[in-house]
């Protein structure tokens, strides 16, 4: 007898999580980093935020995220983002460093670390960070971990929320869909902050159904802190982002009608295309 779809989604989730290894880019250069941003720069903390701190990065995929609150007067993203680069280059400067907002990225031999330029603001728990369009943005990732791991660990969901969001950066790296990881898990704990139990094929499907009915609309942000939290970073990674949820919402339909008629085959055929080929097989 071949896997049931359960049993498919559960060997899926295990495979996206990340390994202790990939948390080693983190550790080893976390501490020269921060000694080096520290005496060039001036900073309050350099601190760990994004998937892999919070349990919802991709195997492979998600890269190691901190950000760092530097001292002093605000300049431009342009110029703070320099810094940062210039301070990375004269520690490691025989790595591969660039700017990719709202971050500089340094490529080592054993994962890339995301290096996000920070300056905290009046209310004490938010802070300025570089737009990906450019200026500057409101980010409060520990405002938002909070609210994630809140619904996370609600009776019922045991785990859905963030189990979910990693489904969804999963099919978002192998559809090479380019959506914001950070909007995906945010519509994730939306959703599960509305249900009471999780049922996988069920919400996977309702919820790129949710995506789709309203157009990738950028969200309220839950905590009233950020604003409103955009889904992708242009108006043609826009259109691309939502012609793929358009697919992923119509082959999840196919999945669970199929899974409702007891059609094992089919339904692993429909999630399949859903992730890119991913899918765990029956068999």
């Amino acid at each position: 007898m071949g896997k049931t779809v359960g049993q498919g989604f559960g060997e899926l989730i295990s495979k996206l999580t990340p390994t202790a290894s990939q948390f080693s880019a983190a550790t080893t250069h976390r501490r020269e980093i921060e000694r080096c941003l520290e005496n060039r720069l001036g900073i309050y903390r350099l601190f760990e935020t994004g998937s892999l701190k919070h349990g919802t990065g991709v195997r492979g995929c998600s890269d190691s995220d901190f950000m760092v609150s530097i001292t002093g007067e605000r300049p431009t993203s342009d110029t703070a983002l320099a810094r940062v680069k210039s301070a990375l280059i004269s520690r490691y400067p025989l790595s591969n460093i660039r700017v990719s907002r709202p971050a500089v990225v340094c490529k080592f031999l054993n994962g890339d670390v995301e290096i996000t330029p920070a300056y905290i603001r009046s209310d004490g728990v938010s802070y300025w960070i570089p737009d990906p369009g450019g200026d500057w943005i409101v980010s409060a990732p520990g405002e938002h971990n909070k609210y994630v791991t809140e619904i996370n660990t609600r009776l019922g969901i045991a785990g859905g929320a963030k189990h979910m969001a990693r489904l969804l950066k999963g099919w978002k790296y192998f559809n090479d869909v380019p959506i914001s990881s950070f909007y995906l898990e945010m519509r994730a704990a939306e959703y599960f902050a509305t249900q009471s139990s999780v049922n996988w094929i069920y919400d996977l499907c309702f919820l790129f159904e949710r995506l789709q009915g309203h157009g990738l609309a950028a969200m309220n942000d839950p905590k009233g802190v950020s604003g409103r939290i955009q889904p992708c970073s242009s108006s043609n990674s826009s259109s691309l982002s939502l012609g793929r949820v358009n697919t992923a919402a119509r082959e999840a339909r196919k999945a669970l009608e199929a899974y409702k008629q007891d059609d094992q085959a089919a339904a692993f055929s429909s999630l399949n295309r859903v992730f890119g080929g991913k899918f765990p097989s029956r068999w």
